[in-house]
C-alpha cells in the first residue's frame, strides 16, 4: 500500500525547535507531526460524536417532556460512585470510611 504525504506546514523557527526538544529518543519530526496529526482528527471526532450524542438526548427530551434536574443527575452519580467505591474498598480488604 502507498503511503500519502500531509502537506507542508511552515512554521516559525521558535516553533519547530519547541517541538524537536519534546521529541522522545528516536522519534523522527515526521512521526511527531502525524502523531499529533492522528490524536487531533480523534479527539475532534470524538468530540462531534459528543455533541451528536447530547444533541440526540436534547431532542428527545423535547419530544418526550421528560427531563431531569442536573443536581439530581449528579447526586445520583455521587452515590454510584461512592458504592463502587465501597465495594472497592471492601474487596481489597480496606474497610473504612471516604471522607
Amino acid at each position: 500500500m502507498k503511503s500519502a504525504q500531509l502537506p507542508p506546514v511552515r512554521v516559525e523557527a521558535s516553533v519547530r525547535l519547541e517541538i524537536e526538544s519534546a521529541l522522545r529518543a528516536g522519534e523522527s519530526l515526521s512521526e511527531f507531526v502525524e502523531t499529533a496529526a492522528l490524536e487531533a482528527a480523534r479527539r475532534r471526532k470524538a468530540q462531534e460524536e459528543f455533541l451528536a450524542r447530547g444533541r440526540a438526548s436534547l431532542a428527545k427530551a423535547r419530544r418526550t417532556g421528560e427531563f431531569y434536574d442536573a443536581n439530581q443527575v449528579l447526586a445520583a452519580m455521587q452515590q454510584r460512585l461512592e458504592t463502587r467505591m465501597r465495594e472497592q474498598r471492601k474487596a481489597n480488604g480496606k474497610v473504612g470510611s471516604s471522607r
